[in-house]
């Protein structure tokens, strides 16, 4: 289990990180509109990919709050 948190925390730094630089390169107005359109396809992707890594990690916190250490639903044991 610990090892697929490292792998979830390192891919929600990579997508957060993405999303950084699509959101930069957007603001600098200077991409051609077919260019646009598939940078902001993608930052919707990354976007949804970081608020469910973001929710998951609060529902895990909110049950370790509570003394429940029980895995989350889809979560598989060592």
């Amino acid at each position: 289990m610990a090892r697929k948190s490292a792998e979830q925390a390192a891919s929600f730094e990579q997508a957060l990180s993405e999303l950084e630089g699509i959101v930069a390169a957007m603001e600098r107005d200077d991409l051609p509109l077919e260019n646009a359109l598939a940078s902001y396809q993608r930052g919707v992707e990354l976007l949804r990919h970081c608020q469910g890594t973001l929710a998951a990690a609060e529902q895990k916190i909110r049950i370790l709050e509570n003394n429940q250490l029980t895995d989350l639903p889809g979560e598989e044991n060592p």
